[in-house]
């Protein structure tokens, strides 16, 4: 199959700031085919990102630990947190502005967000089973367990050892 249009223009302007800044806006995915330079220009990759968030994974890896850049596509899919550079990992609230979309990005958070029980509930309302990837102390949380167990009785083998003793667990589990 031959190669889109927009993709080989692009790729022929991957230099020209005017053709990669005009076309991001109309397909921010395009950002893939811009020049490492134009990749790490914080006005184009925004205008790629308020076109398709997923954009990011084109940014440069400046770029990528930028809070504004990142924080603009996060909250706008979630998914792309994994994207984010280290020390962007401990940004709260990033992390809340991404969970409220797909908790799934708790599997990408650090040690210390997962065993933030504000974190770990966001994350839990929205994918209840991503309670594995909690700490062992909110494992034991009877607030999130509750939580993740009325949503999904498979999250049962994700608690901790005493919280799996709970009655009103139990009764979840056997209800």
């Amino acid at each position: 199959m031959p190669e889109r249009i927009e993709i080989t223009k692009m790729k022929q302007n991957s230099n020209n700031r005017q053709y990669v800044i005009e076309n991001v806006k109309k397909e921010g995915a395009l950002l893939e085919f811009a020049s490492e330079e134009l990749r790490d220009d914080k006005e184009i990759v925004l205008e790629a990102i308020h076109n398709n968030p997923e954009a990011l994974e084109f940014a440069s890896d400046r770029l990528k630990g930028d809070r504004e850049v990142v924080y603009e596509s996060v909250s706008k899919v979630g998914w792309t947190y994994c994207y984010a550079k280290e020390e962007l990992l401990n940004d709260k609230e990033l992390l809340m502005s991404g969970l409220k979309i797909s908790g799934q990005i708790l599997y990408f958070a650090e040690q210390e967000m997962r065993d933030d029980k504000e974190v770990v509930m966001q994350a839990v309302t929205n994918k209840p089973i991503i309670i594995k990837y909690a700490s062992n102390r909110l494992r034991e949380d009877k607030d999130i367990g509750l939580l993740a167990m009325n949503v999904n009785k498979k999250c049962y083998e994700f608690l901790g050892p005493n919280l799996k003793k709970d009655e009103d667990i139990l009764n979840i589990l056997n209800g």
